[in-house]
C-alpha cells in the first residue's frame, strides 16, 4: 500500500497541466488518470486522504458496541420518491398513487411535467411509457412504472425494500 505523501505526490503529477502541450507527456498521463479512476482513485489529494481516513474512523467507532452491549445505530433515510404527472392527465390514477404512498408512510414529491419538455422526455424514456401513461412513480431514480406496477410492487414487498433498504 503506497504512503499517503507518495500518494499526494503522485496524483499531483497526473493531474496538474505541465507537460499536457506534449503528447509524450499528455498521453501517459490521460491513461494514468483513466487507470486511477478504474481502481478508485488510490491516488487522491492529501485532503482527500484526510476526509478518507475521518470516515474509516468514524465508520469503525459506529461499528464498536456501546457500553450496554448493543451496537450503535444509525438512522436510516427512505430514497427519494418522484412522482411525475402531467397537469389533469390521469387524475384519478394520481389520486390513487398518493394514497398507496401515503398508506405506506411513504414520503414522495410529486413534480408537474406539463410544459417541460425534457423532464417528459426523460420519464417516459426511462419508464418506457407514453403521455398517456403518466403519472409515473421513480423510486431512488429507477422507474416503478404507473398505478397498477406500484401496487404489483408494494404487494411483493419490494416498494419497502426499495424506498427504506434491507432491514
Amino acid at each position: 500500500m503506497l504512503k499517503g505523501s507518495l500518494r499526494s505526490a503522485l496524483h499531483r503529477a497526473i493531474t496538474t497541466p505541465f507537460g499536457d502541450n506534449l503528447a509524450p507527456v499528455r498521453v501517459p498521463k490521460d491513461l494514468l488518470r483513466r487507470l486511477n479512476v478504474t481502481l478508485g482513485q488510490p491516488l487522491c489529494s492529501q485532503e482527500e486522504l484526510l476526509r478518507r481516513r475521518e470516515a474509516r474512523e468514524r465508520l469503525t467507532r459506529l461499528r464498536e458496541p456501546r457500553n450496554d452491549g448493543q451496537r450503535t445505530t444509525v438512522a436510516r433515510e427512505q430514497a427519494p420518491v418522484m412522482v411525475y404527472f402531467e397537469k389533469d392527465r390521469n387524475a384519478r390514477m394520481l389520486g390513487r398513487i398518493e394514497e398507496l404512498l401515503s398508506g405506506a408512510s411513504i414520503a414522495f414529491k410529486k413534480l408537474d411535467v406539463a410544459g417541460d419538455e425534457a423532464t417528459k422526455d426523460f420519464v417516459m424514456r426511462e419508464a418506457r411509457c407514453k403521455e398517456d401513461d403518466l403519472p409515473v412513480v421513480f423510486v431512488a431514480g429507477t422507474a416503478v412504472g404507473g398505478y397498477n406496477e406500484l401496487v404489483d410492487f408494494n404487494v411483493s414487498g419490494q416498494l419497502k425494500k426499495a424506498v427504506f433498504g434491507d432491514t
